[in-house]
């Protein structure tokens, strides 16, 4: 496939249990041409292993263990496609998510990039967390955005190990890219007791880190 109309992207980092179900619910996506790209984060599990089962179908890339943001910006320099997409490793698509992403900037080429709402699931460990609210889907993993336009605002910030899609989202929205978010559920995040979030507690300082970054690319300040 010389030119995939849609680049998928899913950063992954000792994810086997749940990788095989987020690479099966882009791959049964229907209505365009995809590229999907395991990014590896140095994972030591089987995650390789769950990603070459998939054949010619998936392209796998295996880096030393760097970060979520240096992973995905990997992917990402790899895509060939003229729209960008992304999962993360333990979540996974409805069936219809990406052709209605695709009709959203098909109808309105003013579109840079389009979201739905999220709905969360749980794994039985966390059953006493359980609410099932569906928001917006204002994560990586929820957007839809023509490749021209992420390359505009730049990639991800790799000192970041959290954050880094809020940091970017903002950059987005100081340049001018225009977006629009679908009523459509268009991803599933599961809850389990390993997520980035809860793996990177300790990072949380890096959200403080963001807003402050923002605030001094407005007032003219260097970053």
């Amino acid at each position: 496939m010389s030119h995939p109309q849609v680049s998928v992207v899913i950063p992954v980092y000792n994810c086997e249990q749940y990788l095989g179900e987020a690479i099966a619910s882009v791959l049964d996506q229907s209505g365009s041409s995809l590229e999907l790209i395991v990014a590896d984060d140095g994972s030591t599990d089987g995650t390789a292993r769950v990603a070459r089962s998939f054949g010619e179908r998936v392209q796998y890339l295996h880096f030393q263990h760097r970060g979520q943001a240096a992973t995905l910006n990997s992917g990402i320099e790899r895509a060939r496609g003229e729209l960008l997409a992304f999962l993360d490793s333990d979540d996974r698509w409805p069936a219809n998510t990406l052709s209605l992403r695709m009709a959203a900037l098909a109808r309105d080429l003013s579109l840079d990039m389009v979201f739905g709402h999220v709905r969360q699931f749980y794994t039985p460990e966390r059953s006493a967390d359980r609410n099932h609210a569906v928001m917006p889907a204002l994560v990586i993993g929820g957007m839809l955005i023509r490749a021209a336009a992420f390359h505009r605002v730049g990639p991800l910030n790799t000192a970041l190990r959290v954050g880094e899609f809020i940091d970017w989202h903002a950059r987005a929205a100081e340049l001018g890219l225009k977006s629009t978010t679908l009523p459509e559920i268009t991803l599933e995040r599961r809850i389990h007791g390993a997520n980035l979030g809860i793996r990177e507690r300790g990072a949380n300082v890096d959200y403080l880190t963001v807003v402050k970054a923002a605030l001094d690319r407005r007032r003219g300040k260097p970053a």
